[in-house]
């Protein structure tokens, strides 16, 4: 197996996974800190929920990915760590505890299919028009990183351009050397925010509550499945990839249960970074884009252990630059979604409504744009199954 795998790693698929560990540490990462403050983590505590994170988050990608030979790429729940940020008046100790009920929650619905039969009944339009527009508010990002540093962007867009004429593989990588040299060029890097040193895991004990219970576990719980797993899933399908989503699902509630007493709050499906290692410039066949993240498994564990550091490390590289790799890495993804968005006349404006509910950005009950994405091209997909 690991003769196999040698064997099918590229550099592009390399990159690639490099480039999806960059994005979900530098797009979120403050998220992260702000939510170890809001339950009163010390500095050693926040530096294990890093550690936690980071070796769940690679461990489920390089395990998953490898076991199965497809890309499966796992991430910590963004819209949760964003819940307990806001959360007042939860010790630390109760919020473990919640962590640990909420994993526990994902195991369930995972290994008893109840998720996947879910999945199941979400048409293909819909899908892809998901995954369009969940990648789009990265691209349009870029764009209007072009306005804050010009020189930057239109540098890293001209990058890719040439690099998608002559070394099609290499265009990411291109684009990120490019940036970086550019970057320092106009002396946009902060590697003076770097502090040096491997994290050490910090053991807490749980405690249980009521308002953690309601105020944490099943929220974190509702926000993870609906704004994480579920665009997930129709990532690795608008891909052409049909992974067993009960056993993958499962896999991450008991990464996040055997992790939670050391801070970390929740891993679950990625899905933008996904879609980076689930593009042909992760590698040209998608029998080996697994790879992608297999290798992005690796770095989450690098940086895991390096807590702290690597996340300085990561955080000292200009938004512009993150934004605008994030942005071109994904343009193929984005086309391919919205491609397989429209084919099909019948679902098109279920689709649509999809595509724009999603782009918007709209929350409701706290839950974020991609589930009511689905729910609207849901209600218009049965509205047109009717009328025929």
């Amino acid at each position: 197996m690991t003769r196999s795998l040698l064997a099918d790693l590229s550099l592009s698929a390399a990159v690639a996974g490099f480039v999806a560990v960059l994005v979900g540490f530098t797009s979120s990462v403050a998220l992260v800190f702000a939510a170890a403050q809001a339950v009163g983590a010390t500095p050693a505590q926040t530096a294990s929920w890093i550690w936690a994170l980071g070796l769940g988050m690679g461990l489920t990608s390089l395990g998953l990915s490898w076991w199965y030979r497809q890309p499966v790429l796992t991430a910590w729940s963004t819209p949760g760590a964003a819940l307990i940020a806001a959360t007042h008046g939860v010790p630390m100790a109760e919020a473990i505890g919640a962590f640990l009920v909420c994993a526990v929650l994902i195991a369930i619905v995972g290994y008893t299919g109840w998720f996947e039969r879910v999945m199941d009944h979400i048409p293909a339009a819909i899908a892809s028009a998901l995954l369009a527009g969940v990648l789009t508010r990265f691209a349009l990002d870029a764009v209007l990183a072009g306005g804050v540093q010009p020189a930057l962007v239109i540098g890293m867009a001209a990058a890719f351009l040439a690099g998608r004429r002559w070394w099609p593989r290499y265009a990411v990588p291109g684009v990120l050397l490019v940036g970086i040299g550019i970057a320092g060029w106009l002396g946009l890097l902060h590697g003076g925010q770097v502090a040096w040193g491997w994290a050490q895991p910090v053991w807490t004990s749980p405690q249980w509550s009521v308002r953690a219970l309601v105020g944490i576990a099943l929220p974190l719980f509702l926000v993870t499945m609906a704004s994480q797993n579920l665009p997930g899933v129709a990532a690795q399908r608008a891909s052409g990839y049909r992974i067993p989503v009960s056993p993958v699902v499962g896999a991450t509630g008991v990464a996040s249960l055997l992790l939670a007493p050391f801070g970390g709050h929740a891993v679950n499906l990625a899905a933008i970074t996904a879609a980076i290692c689930l593009s042909p410039e992760a590698h040209a066949d998608p029998a080996r884009r697994y790879t992608a993240s297999v290798a992005a498994g690796v770095f989450y564990i690098v940086a895991g252990l390096a807590g702290g550091a690597v996340a300085g490390l990561f955080t000292a590289l200009p938004r512009e630059l993150v934004v605008a790799v994030a942005g071109l890495a994904l343009l193929s993804t984005i086309g391919t979604g919205l491609a397989g968005a429209l084919r099909d006349e019948q679902h098109r404006d279920a689709a649509l409504l999809t595509f724009l509910v999603t782009l918007s950005g709209v929350s409701f009950l706290g839950i974020g744009s991609a589930f009511w994405g689905v729910v609207a091209g849901g209600v218009a997909w049965l509205s047109a199954a009717r009328r025929s």
